[in-house]
């Protein structure tokens, strides 16, 4: 056969000495991600470590602080019956006393009554006695209403004509009201 055929035979491409240049740079890449990889492995191993420490941490002063709570208010009032300890001596001590005078007993009871105010005073409870004050419903109860004029001297309406049972208050909250007359 000629080859005059008109189309041109089909070439080879050339054989190339050099092989296919491969960029090196997805290799340094991978290996860079392979680092960033590991890297951010530790650091999420480290939180994780330090986040269960914190926890822990929490839940043992959360423990701690409801068994603490739990002592306040087991032994709340511990210093007040300390306090009223030696009220109870003295008057055990009374009572063993034989042949007791009337001034001797007077003296006793005066000498216990004072330890008993000491007691209240370190333990902050007051006294309400409001003879002669404007009448407060939130510290006294009124028991019966008397006229103002009738007594001598004369008092104002609203006010505290005699108090028939003193009241108490701890830190400034009533224990409880004192029991009063009040004038009309």
């Amino acid at each position: 056969m000629s080859e005059q055929t008109g189309s041109p035979a089909p070439q080879e491409p050339e054989a190339t000495s050099q092989p296919e240049a491969q960029p090196a740079a997805p290799v340094d890449e991978l290996e860079a991600l392979r680092q960033q990889l590991a890297q951010s492995q530790d650091e999420a191993a480290k939180a994780k470590e330090v986040y269960l420490r914190l926890a822990a941490d929490m839940e043992n002063l959360r423990r701690r602080t409801q068994e603490d709570v739990a002592k306040a208010h087991k032994f709340a009032i511990e210093g007040f019956a300390e306090s009223l300890l030696p009220v109870r001596d003295t008057l055990e001590m009374a009572l063993a006393v034989e042949n007791q005078t009337l001034e001797s007993m007077k003296e006793g009871v005066s000498a216990t009554l004072r330890q008993l105010e000491s007691a209240f005073d370190r333990a902050k409870v007051k006294l309400i006695n409001p003879a002669g004050e404007k009448f407060d419903p939130n510290q006294h109860q009124a028991v019966s209403m008397v006229p103002g004029n009738s007594v001598e001297p004369a008092v104002p309406a609203n006010h505290v004509v005699a108090v028939l049972q003193k009241g108490y208050s701890l830190n400034d909250r009533v224990l409880r009201p004192a029991l009063v007359a009040v004038a009309q």
